[in-house]
């Protein structure tokens, strides 16, 4: 003879999926009668002065006028006197460079940061502890330094 193939646990989990099918079905029972009993919802929306959705119509007299033609589509000019003056060559310090390599650090006199630095990138052949001039590119993972040379 077989033994029957629904376990306690199998027993247990059907049960407990058809009490939560129906409660499902009680609660959206629930809502048709709730949304029979108050009407339809809001029929317009409309956006008060604050930018809030409300049921009722904004006050007219908080109504504000634009003129089309004050309003500017892209970016505004620059005027010359908006321009700071920025020189791009900094100067800083080899504080790595692995020639076998190609690549190094140079840290930044100014801001004390430290920026990458590809053999590519070199004017002169610089070693550890040299004094360089260079300036920044934007590279892959940060700031690079380009155009190093020797001071």
């Amino acid at each position: 003879m077989a033994k029957s193939q629904q376990t306690y646990s199998k027993s247990e989990k059907e049960k407990k999926r058809l009490k939560k099918r129906e409660e499902k079905q009680k609660k959206k029972e629930a809502r048709k009668l709730e949304s029979k009993e108050n009407g339809p919802g809001i029929q317009f929306a409309y956006v008060d002065h604050d930018g809030n959705l409300t049921d009722t119509p904004p006050d007219p007299s908080k109504k504000i006028k634009v003129d089309a033609s004050t309003i500017e589509i892209g970016v505004p000019k620059r005027d010359d006197s908006d321009v700071e003056e920025f020189d791009p060559v900094r100067n800083g310090k080899v504080s790595f460079f692995d020639t076998s390599k190609g690549f190094g650090f140079i840290i930044d006199t100014e801001n004390q940061e430290k920026y990458f630095t590809h053999v590519s990138g070199l004017i002169d052949e610089i070693a550890e502890n040299d004094k360089v001039s260079f300036e920044l590119e934007k590279g892959q993972k940060g700031m690079n330094a380009v155009r190093v040379k020797k001071i």
